[in-house]
């Protein structure tokens, strides 16, 4: 499942972390978090996860995506993973590639398995052209490209590229969740079943067939959720 999250972040929120990030001196060479089959396909630069600068951007990060009511009824998440923070330019791109199957957190000191993929991106559409996000999935390609502040949600087994950026900075934050249910077809079908609940309840209110519509929800996800 792909989700257009809007304003994950506030244009203030925004303005307030593209100040730092466009005055920072910690940018280094993205190949080197990349495994050795993607460093030959990626070709950006990242904040340096050791920095100072870092420290203080990765939490907002982290904080907007856990108060976000969408992100955790799509999600579901059970750990969510320190954000990278890149930048495309001068033709910078990432060829086809999936994300890593588990990671480690320093958050935790273990190991989690990478079930969502999320980029929010920093940059608005019209300052870079070219930098489209590329997810790849039994429907075709689906070509991303969001205001800043917005997130894409897709499966971490996707398949997927940015697109050479010809003019312009793209700056995005990227992460990954590893979620209570690790399926993507079970989230999607909790996601559907959560979001027209919430429509039911407003239009009908707690009815009992609302209530026990919610209880198989929540039976639902009793069974399919890994803690």
């Amino acid at each position: 499942m792909m989700l257009h999250i809007p304003e994950i972040l506030t244009k203030q929120q925004v303005a307030e972390l593209r100040q730092q990030l466009d005055t920072s001196q910690a940018w280094i060479q993205g190949q080197q978090s990349a495994g050795f089959q993607a460093q030959k396909i990626k070709n950006n630069l990242q904040i340096d996860p050791n920095s100072i600068a870092y420290q203080s951007l990765a939490p907002r990060i982290i904080q907007a995506l856990n108060n976000n009511i969408l992100l955790k009824s799509a999600a579901l998440p059970r750990h969510i993973l320190s954000p990278l923070f890149n930048c495309y330019q001068d033709a910078g791109h990432y060829g086809n590639h999936v994300d890593n199957a588990v990671q480690y957190s320093n958050s935790i000191g273990q190991i989690i398995r990478t079930d969502v993929s999320i980029t929010v991106f920093l940059s608005e559409p019209d300052e870079y052209e070219g930098g489209e996000l590329i997810v790849e999935d039994n429907y075709g390609c689906h070509e991303v490209k969001l205001d800043a502040g917005d997130a894409i949600v897709y499966p971490a087994t996707s398949l997927h590229r940015v697109e050479p950026v010809t003019r312009g900075q793209r700056i995005a934050a990227c992460t990954w969740i590893q979620s209570m249910v690790k399926d993507d077809w079970q989230r999607s079908m909790l996601f559907n079943l959560d979001m027209n609940l919430i429509k039911l309840r407003q239009h009908i209110g707690d009815t009992e067939e609302v209530v026990a519509l919610t209880s198989h929800y929540h039976n639902l996800l009793r069974q399919w959720a890994e803690l």
